[in-house]
């Protein structure tokens, strides 16, 4: 069996980022967001970046940081509201920003991992979105094209990989992170637990071992976006 398992976030990036790759990064918000694997690459020192995420963390954590260090030339995103780092550099012009309906956003990943090039839909129809896009009529309904989306590595993060590199997702950090593993040349994730072959559960596994390339141990605490806490019965 091929070890997919690598020592370090650096180790696992070393060979592999180049200036001006295009990058799937997962989570939504902070939430199965693959924080060790950022940083990492941030310490590559890569730049010219376009990454495709549905937002850019917030300022100082995640994708904000590689804004900071202007490693990132375009974004690829649903929402950039949390993030004023960003926000400025849009104003400014220093960062270009395609902008995708959430939900166009998550097929387009999908078609890409499924290897369909392009598809209809009717979000976004009448809206900035659909600005020099091909439209065509379907049953007397306006749709219009979307491009599949793939692209040279994903960073994701998970819960659980075996050896083999079979995952498993807790709850709400599966938002956009398996479909992102189907649609990179290589695939690079991080996971609070490795274990052995055999030791998942087939009928719970997520993402099956032929997407993944390697496999890191997460060196970063999960954090909390929001703390919301309910009042105490008294």
């Amino acid at each position: 069996m091929i070890n997919k398992i690598y020592d370090s976030p650096d180790d696992a990036l070393l060979d592999i980022a180049k200036d001006h790759m295009t990058i799937l990064c997962g989570g939504f918000g902070l939430c199965g967001m693959p924080e060790s694997l950022v940083y990492a690459l941030g310490r590559t020192g890569v730049t010219g970046l376009t990454v495709a995420s549905n937002n850019a963390g917030i300022d100082g954590v995640g994708l904000g940081k590689l804004l900071e260090s202007r490693q990132i030339d375009k974004m690829i995103s649903s929402y950039v509201g949390n993030n004023k780092i960003f926000a400025q550099q849009y104003i400014n012009g220093d960062i270009e920003i395609e902008f995708n309906p959430q939900g166009t956003f998550a097929e387009r990943i999908r078609a890409g991992g499924a290897g369909i090039p392009a598809f209809f839909t009717k979000t976004g129809v009448g809206t900035q979105v659909a600005e020099g896009k091909e439209h065509r009529d379907f049953a007397g309904e306006t749709y219009i094209l979307e491009h599949g989306l793939v692209a040279d590595i994903a960073l994701i993060r998970a819960e659980k990989a075996d050896a083999a590199g079979n995952l498993v997702f807790n709850k709400t950090a599966m938002n956009f992170n398996p479909e992102m593993a189907t649609a990179a040349k290589i695939t690079l994730v991080e996971v609070d637990q490795i274990v052995g072959v055999g030791e998942l559960d087939p009928n719970h596994i997520h993402v099956p071992s032929i997407y993944v390339q390697r496999i890191v141990k997460s060196t970063i605490p999960k954090k909390i976006e929001f703390v919301t806490n309910r009042e105490r019965n008294t």
